[in-house]
């Protein structure tokens, strides 16, 4: 037999006052990210699924602006860790760069 329960989180004030500011601030906090492809929608899908199996463990997406679809990679922190990623990234797309992203 199943049984219910309840469970009573509480949190004290400090604690989402500390959750809110943290929010705040990454809010207005930029991230860089990697371009690896700029071009036609074909050519961007068949990058974007090559991307997602030679490289799992990163998110990536395909955007539209006028005229190209663009594959952007990564939401960045620091310049280092782009900069790590992009020299593994130039390996196979040679014209990959890193852009602050708004």
């Amino acid at each position: 037999m199943a049984q219910q329960g309840k469970v009573d989180v509480r949190v004290e004030q400090k604690v989402t006052q500390l959750m809110a500011l943290k929010k705040e601030i990454n809010k207005n906090q930029s991230v860089i990210k990697i371009q690896i492809y700029s071009g036609s929608r074909k050519n961007a899908e068949d990058t974007l699924e090559r991307f997602k199996t030679d490289f799992p463990e990163h998110t990536a997406e395909m955007i539209y602006e006028t005229p190209n679809y663009k594959i952007w990679v990564g939401d960045f922190r620091t310049q280092m860790q782009s900069d790590r990623e992009l020299i593994k990234f130039r390996k196979t797309y040679k014209e990959a760069f890193s852009f602050k992203a708004k």
